[in-house]
This record gives structure tokens, sequence and C-alpha cells, in this order.
């Protein structure tokens, strides 16, 4: 399934977010979403998965998602949003349990994604037993666990220290790897977006326009976080910012 906005516009009362958003989104790719403080990257988001409507514009679900799904948009958040009484496994069949999927079905495809994501030996863990970076792999089993046609990823890892990122980034690119799946992923961060995106859309700063789409071919198991490649294109999306970036701090400061 794509997803396709065509002249999308928001504004929170007198406060213009979001301008002539139109873009492409292709299933199976990763598309990275970066721009300024309060350009309206969670917005964006917002919109692409239903949770609020735009003022302008449209947002379209194009084609079928894939067989076996249960949500075609799933969000993970940077917050993990796990229920702290529940263990692993059944923070994973909660997503579940609207669906009246038989038993044997729901268990099967809880164990399947407690391997994919390396966290069988911990299913019966409570969150609070778990580490930040643990817990936010349970959070991406979680959304994994409805086989989504889209997953909404918005700046799963800001939380993490540098460590713990480069880890939940290694364990992205292996599930992709594996199964490759649509996901539109947003973050300040500019090393998670040339890690991860196939291609990277820049916002301006508010109200947020797209100012440039870059498109990075190499393959995400052949990148190499500090590599020489992903050096370059990091360099150019913040020569790309850098001056909105400083304007957007500015006008945030002013207010």
């Amino acid at each position: 399934m794509d997803l396709s906005l065509q002249g999308v516009g928001h504004a929170y009362s007198d406060l213009e977010v979001l301008r002539d958003i139109s873009l492409e989104i292709p299933g199976g790719r990763i598309l990275c979403i970066v721009g300024p403080s309060g350009c309206g990257k969670s917005t964006l988001l917002r919109l692409l998965g239903g949770l609020e409507k735009p003022d302008r514009g449209r947002v379209l679900q194009l084609g079928a998602p894939p067989a076996g799904c249960l949500n075609p948009l799933t969000f993970v958040f940077q917050d993990f949003a796990l229920l702290p009484w529940r263990t692993v496994e059944g923070n994973l069949s909660l997503v579940l349990e609207d669906h009246r999927l038989p038993k044997a079905e729901a268990e099967q495809i809880i164990a399947d994604v407690l391997a994919r994501t390396r966290l069988s030996e911990f299913r019966t863990a409570l969150p609070r037993q778990l580490s930040g970076g643990m817990k936010q792999r349970v959070a991406i089993a979680r959304a994994l666990a409805v086989t989504p046609a889209v997953m909404l990823l918005d700046e799963p890892l800001s939380a993490l220290d540098a460590q713990t990122r480069e880890l939940l980034m290694d364990d992205l690119v292996a599930l992709w790897t594996r199964a490759p799946f649509t996901a539109v992923y947003v973050t300040h961060n500019l090393a998670e977006a040339v890690r991860l995106g196939h291609r990277i859309v820049v916002l301006s700063r508010r109200p947020g326009r797209i100012a440039e789409v870059v498109d990075i071919d190499l393959p995400l198991d052949a990148r190499e976080t500090g590599s020489a490649e992903l050096e370059r294109h990091q360099k150019r999306l913040w020569s790309l910012m850098r001056d909105e970036a400083r304007a957007a701090d500015a006008e945030l400061v002013d207010g």
C-alpha cells in the first residue's frame, strides 16, 4: 500500500503549521522526515496516520494492504506506551485482542515477532525490568504484530542514549532486510535519517513546506555509521537545513 499527500496544509487556530505538502510514499521503503524544530514533522505524521484531518488537500491510501494486515497504519512513539502491569507477551497480545483471532494463530504471531525482535527470552518480563532500548524494541514488536501496511515512527530513538540508538538502528535495518516494510520515520537526528532512510524529506521552518527530497541509493545493510558516504549525505542535509534551523530557533526563542 502506498500513501499520497496532495496539497496538504494544516493549522492550529491562527498558527499555520504545514503548507502545500505533496508527496508520494511508495511501499516497501523507509521515508525519513527531517526539519527544524516546530516545522510540523509530527503533525504530518499524525495526518498520515489519520489522527487528524488536514485543513487543505488530501491524504490518500493507494492499493491494498499486505496479506494478513490487521491494522494498516500503526504508530511507534518515543515514550514506548507500554502497559506497566502487562508482561512483554501481554503488551504484544493487547493489539491482537480486538481482532478475535484463534488462540493458536495469535500465539504464533506473538512467537514470530518475539523471535524477529530477539525478545523471546524476555516474554514474561515486565516493562520495569527492561532497559529503555528493550522497551522500544517491545514497542516495535507490538507494531509488527499487526502486520501494518505502513509503520509511522515519531522520533522513536530520541529518548535513548547514543549506544542504544546504534543498537536499535541495527535492529531496524535487520528487520527491514529480512522482510521489507513501509515506514515513515520522523527524526531530528540527521545521522539516523541517513542510516535508515531510502528517501529523506527536508521540511522548511514553519509553516513546513518541502524544501528538498534526498534519495540515498546505498542498501541499508551496507551503511556504516560514520562512513564517508553517509557523512557526505549528512553534511548535505545540514547545509539544506542550517539557515532554516537558525531562523526557527530564533522564532521559538522570540515566542
